[in-house]
């Protein structure tokens, strides 16, 4: 009886797709296209967040040997101020004992005194100069260091959320390793790779019984994840596509199938469609050789590549102690 049903739904499932017109082809077309300029844009985003991160900890580092050099220099002047007031003690001691034996040395020790004392001056107002220029560094490099322990709080606990993420999905998956689906995290994303065997049969887009089981339990993970961005990406192999119909090609059939596995997530309402993007990459990113049909077999695959959102990272870089 289920095997009826099944079989009626796939016919049906055949039936809708071929009825499906050139205007909503098109659409989707347009909107994979969307989807794709936009994913390009938040590699962009994340790119730049990246870089703007390990900028601001050079100029932590920078800031931290500027105030290093400040320092030093205080306590030179620190030095010479002491030593000034040193000679200028020694020098009214001597004037006090010579004023009242000759007048030419009083007018001398009083010319020194008042050389000694407008280079102590001056000598006070460059060592305030340097406290308060050593004070303002200290505030800086505080908030510098405020700033980049924050950041590094966040992207900590974004990996450690990505990381737990990744465990989830592998223990929600288990039942499908050595079935051609692997799920490994790298440069901060987690990648679930799912072979065309698991999903579908040769140049179809329906996804079959076994590959539907293991979309739905990565459903009901991602559910409970709604600040993840979700890329599910087709690939093929080389081969050229021989198929008549709908399709045109073998780009065109990775994004028949990327699509097909967005509209299966969707089935689960606790997905937002915002977070989701479908893109068809053919064959031109392959995992492996083409020359042999183990090489072709990897490359046929379903990729759901999943990213933390960087709103707050984005937000904490915006703000004046970073521009």
């Amino acid at each position: 009886m289920k095997k009826n049903l099944l079989f009626a739904l796939l016919s049906s499932s055949v039936l809708l797709s071929s009825c499906v017109s050139s205007k909503v082809y098109k659409d989707l077309e347009d909107r994979h296209a969307q989807l794709q300029e936009d994913n390009s844009e938040l590699s962009r985003e994340f790119d730049d967040l990246e870089a703007r991160f390990r900028q601001n900890e050079n100029d932590l580092a920078a800031l931290q040997a500027q105030y290093e050099q400040t320092k030093a220099e205080r306590d030179r002047l620190q030095e010479e101020y002491n030593s000034t007031k040193t000679s200028y003690e020694k020098l009214k001691a001597s004037y006090d004992a010579l004023e009242a034996n000759s007048s030419s040395a009083l007018a001398e020790n009083s010319r020194r005194n008042r050389e000694l004392l407008a280079e102590l001056d001056a000598k006070e107002e460059a060592l305030l100069q340097e406290k308060n220029r050593l004070e303002k560094l200290q505030k800086d490099l505080a908030a510098r260091s405020k700033r980049v322990d924050e950041l590094e709080s966040m992207i900590a606990a974004k990996d450690a959320k990505m990381n737990a993420l990744k465990n989830a999905i592998s223990k929600a998956l288990v039942n499908f390793e050595g079935k051609g689906l692997t799920v490994e995290q790298r440069d901060g994303k987690v990648y679930v790779s799912m072979e065309n065997k698991l999903l579908f049969n040769s140049g179809s887009w329906a996804v079959g019984a076994e590959g539907r089981k293991a979309v739905q339990q990565l459903a009901s993970v991602l559910a409970e994840n709604p600040d993840i961005a979700v890329l599910i990406e087709g690939h093929t192999d080389n081969v050229p596509y021989k198929g008549s119909g709908q399709l045109t090609n073998n780009w065109d059939l990775s994004t028949k199938r990327a699509t097909a596995i967005v509209e299966l997530l969707l089935e689960n309402s606790g997905i937002n469609a915002e977070n989701l993007t479908a893109a068809g990459r053919g064959e031109y990113a392959p995992v492996a050789s083409n020359d042999t049909a183990e090489g072709r077999a990897k490359n046929r695959r379903i990729e759901v590549i999943l990213t933390p959102k960087l709103d707050e990272i984005n937000r904490l870089l915006q703000e004046p102690e970073f521009e």
